[in-house]
């Protein structure tokens, strides 16, 4: 097995996905009347933000460090893009909900599916890049899938 560093690809894109289940759950209010639209427009709004917010935290370590110029601070916040893209699907499977294609309840819960095999696949990518083998990779998805499991499990309790 070898090193490979982590991917600022890879790390934004599961936080993105994370971000995305936790904000589809904590939006999801029992009780309340379902109104997808502006839910939609939260989890996209949270993910612009965060990626923004971490992107930007780069650029303030780089500026402290005294290298780098102001292209390249550009591009690390740039670079974030892939936390915003992890978000899409939820932002998608909520705006099916605005066109009447399904509840929003069925909506959150297809999106916290998705989101949990997305961790998987991710998950078992990653560790097959860094040269694992087939089943500890698979073992390794199965590591990441837990948070998503714990947010559906979570979300469950609480509903």
């Amino acid at each position: 097995m070898r090193y490979l560093p982590l991917k600022p690809s890879l790390f934004s894109g599961i936080y993105g996905l994370v971000l995305a289940s936790a904000m589809v759950a904590a939006l999801d209010a029992t009780g309340e009347k379902a109104d997808p639209g502006p839910d939609a427009l939260w989890v996209l709004l949270t993910a612009l933000a965060s990626g923004a917010a971490h992107g930007y935290s780069h650029v303030i370590a780089q500026r402290a460090s005294g290298d780098g110029a102001a292209a390249s601070r550009l591009r690390l916040v740039l670079a974030e893009w892939p936390l915003v893209a992890a978000v899409l699907p939820t932002v998608g499977m909520l705006l099916a909900a605005v066109a009447g294609w399904w509840a929003e309840a069925t909506a959150v819960d297809a999106a916290l599916l998705f989101n949990t095999v997305a961790l998987f696949g991710w998950g078992t990518g990653a560790a097959r890049a860094a040269g694992y083998g087939w089943l500890p990779a698979c073992r390794a998805g199965g590591l990441d899938m837990l948070i998503g499991l714990v947010i559906i499990i979570a979300n469950a309790l609480i509903k």
